[in-house]
């Protein structure tokens, strides 16, 4: 893995090159092994938090764990094209549209002792910005390529909070084109429904059922390019105990596994049947 500026970044992509990189301020990360027709997002898989604002935040780092995605970028790790953040959330939140990316509170908390400085603002916002710069150059290049392409866009939820029977999967579709992409979106529900689960875990699949697909990841893609599928992808987090931090590796070895297979399978049919 390099580290490279944003700009050898988006060169690298333009000139379609095989690299593997951390962006310059260690934000985010990308590898692209081969260009082909999908990628992998994980925007909440990250939990830096950068020192300078510790004695600031209100929230323990366990409560910020809480609402990240830790592991979503491990369980896509081996696809061709997968990009992820490294910060928090908490820090700026890469799901969010610019103008409210940095929590004033978060889930009924408030999130700062005293409102960030303009300099801290900005150190981060800069930081969202270039993710989306390289998210841009990313889709434009597999566009100009393929015509059409897909992204699975990973998340994760804490499912202990609901007070009823949720799914160990739910596809988030309220801002796609579902008359086009229809029987893509309920192939992968079903594909996701079939993800063998150890220690008894059954996997279920529904779509817009705890969340339905308003991600600001999902929302800039799809409306700045007219070809690309993004389907929000969200894991009940089966596989860590939410409530005293505890990974179960073991379940997330068992996704990684069955999504290498299953998941380039779906993105090979989407291809077929959307091609230009």
């Amino acid at each position: 893995m390099e580290k490279l500026s944003l700009e050898n970044i988006i060169q690298k992509i333009e000139n379609e090159e095989i690299f593997e990189a951390v962006s310059l301020d260690y934000s985010f990360t990308i590898k692209i092994d081969k260009y082909v027709h999908y990628a992998c997002g994980a925007v909440h898989d990250g939990h830096q938090f950068r020192k300078e604002l510790w004695d600031n935040c209100l929230h323990t780092a366990y409560e910020r764990w809480f609402e990240e995605d830790p592991e979503t970028k491990e369980m896509v790790k081996t696809h061709p094209i997968v990009i992820a953040g490294c910060d928090s959330r908490f820090e700026y939140d890469l799901n969010r549209a610019p103008d409210n990316a940095i929590y004033e509170d978060a889930w009924g908390k408030q999130l700062w002792k005293k409102p960030l400085s303009k300099k801290m603002y900005d150190k981060s916002m800069q930081k969202h910005a270039n993710f989306y710069k390289v998210v841009h150059a990313l889709i434009s290049k597999l566009e100009e390529k393929f015509g059409v392409c897909i992204v699975y866009d990973m998340h994760s939820y804490n499912w202990k909070r609901w007070t009823r029977e949720v799914p160990t999967w739910n596809l988030g579709t309220s801002n796609v084109d579902n008359k086009r992409f229809g029987k893509e979106i309920e192939f992968w529900r079903a594909i996701l429904e079939k993800t063998p689960m150890p220690n008894g875990i059954v996997s279920t699949s529904k779509i817009n059922d705890t969340f339905k697909g308003n991600g600001y990841f999902l929302k800039y893609i799809t409306q700045n390019f007219n070809n690309t599928l993004v389907l929000a992808t969200e894991i009940a987090k089966v596989y860590c105990d939410e409530l005293s931090q505890i990974m179960f590796p073991e379940v997330v070895a068992s996704v990684e596994k069955f999504l290498q297979t299953e998941l380039k399978n779906h993105a090979d049919t989407f291809y077929k049947n959307h091609k230009l």
